[in-house]
């Protein structure tokens, strides 16, 4: 369905006219999308790892890793910046949830 725009000249109305994504944006569009399936994969696979040492706890013998500790870690080390560490979790969500 197209819209419909006022024109500037007769008072009239026409159809307005799509533009089609040049080949730039559309790989640019690819590009982020897959960047943004690779972080939900990524943020899947911290989840698991942090329920499999709830569940296991510290020694998962596949896992190599103690994500929980790496967690909270993380959080410990923005959480004693202050101002900054806030800020810099807003900058991570804010560019997490924009899709």
């Amino acid at each position: 369905m197209e819209a419909l725009v006022p024109q500037a000249r007769n008072g009239g109305y026409m159809a307005e006219q799509k533009k089609s994504p040049s080949t730039e944006e559309v790989m640019v569009d690819r590009v982020l999308g897959w960047i943004r399936s690779l972080t939900e994969v990524g943020l899947a696979l911290i989840a698991l790892g942090v329920v499999l040492q709830v569940i296991f706890g510290a020694t998962i013998p596949f896992l190599g890793l103690d994500i929980v500790g790496s967690v909270v870690a993380l959080v410990s080390k923005l959480g004693s910046e202050g101002l900054v560490g806030l800020v810099a979790i807003w900058v991570l969500w804010g560019i997490y949830s924009k899709k």
